[in-house]
């Protein structure tokens, strides 16, 4: 069997082209990861040991490196915080009435299920406050005293057919008890 003469040149050539494809491929690594680290943490002590750690230990490094790097990018995670920021925002701006804790709408004066007051009326100008504000944003006017403000009027609920309005009581609706009858 015989060799062709030029065997040193091609067996060269080979381990030239293996070679400048694992250095390519151990910077393309160095450089992947120190961008890949800048898109996920701030940290530059970080960026610098995730490079060092590719740089020394090349292929187990990139998979240590992968292991241990943060979860999500900054930018997912910014994305995360504003869909959670918007979530946040849409349950301070749904109003619920404080006495039954159903959902209301902002123009609502009444809940519609219990007939609770959540607006009042400014005395001044007539426009609707909030009940813990302490002066009326439209005229200016200081409320010290909500009980004295003008509420809505509430409509008589309609009865259906065979309904018996109430008659409202003079009576006590509890029987006071004497003092010297308390055991």
């Amino acid at each position: 069997m015989e060799l062709p003469e030029n065997l040193n040149m091609y067996a060269a050539a080979a381990l030239f082209a293996i070679g400048a494809y694992l250095v390519a491929t151990y910077f393309g690594l160095l450089v992947w990861t120190f961008r890949d680290i800048r898109a996920r943490t701030r940290d530059v002590l970080g960026q610098i040991l995730s490079v060092l750690l590719v740089a020394i230990f090349t292929l187990p490094g990139v998979l240590i490196y992968i292991l241990l790097r943060p979860k999500e990018t900054l930018s997912e995670e910014y994305d995360r915080s504003l869909a959670e920021e918007a979530v946040l925002q849409d349950l301070r701006d749904r109003r619920v009435c404080p006495n039954c804790h159903r959902r209301v709408e902002p123009s609502y004066v009444l809940c519609p299920h219990c007939e609770h007051q959540l607006r009042l009326k400014c005395v001044s100008c007539g426009e609707l406050l909030e009940p813990d504000w302490q002066i009326c944003p439209y005229c200016g006017h200081r409320h010290e005293n909500h009980e004295s403000q003008e509420k809505v009027e509430r409509k008589p609920r309609h009865l259906r057919r065979g309904d018996v309005a109430a008659e409202p009581s003079t009576e006590p609706e509890a029987e006071e008890i004497p003092e010297g009858k308390i055991r």
